[in-house]
């Protein structure tokens, strides 16, 4: 018996650290977009969509290891991956 997978949610967050990212630095985020606030402190956020917690965590873990400051994780949209009309990709 095969089973129908529901089409999975993508979550799109916001993530806010105290220090400089470039842009460059996005193919090793995953692909979020990185965008510079300056400031002082400088201030960079990244936004984009995350396929689950593990690769949410593992986001974190990166800025961790850069010794960033997190500031915010906020889940700022919600789509049904793979269904146009829900805004999935």
């Amino acid at each position: 018996m095969s089973r129908r997978r529901s089409p999975q949610r993508q979550i799109v967050y916001q993530i806010r650290v105290q220090g400089e990212l470039g842009a460059t630095w996005a193919d090793w985020f995953n692909g979020l977009t990185v965008t510079q606030e300056g400031g002082n402190p400088p201030l960079t956020t990244l936004t984009g969509p995350v396929a689950d917690q593990a690769a949410l965590r593992g986001i974190v873990n990166k800025l961790w290891d850069l010794n960033l400051t997190l500031l915010s994780v906020a889940a700022v949209e919600t789509s049904d991956a793979g269904n146009p009309e829900e805004g999935g990709r």
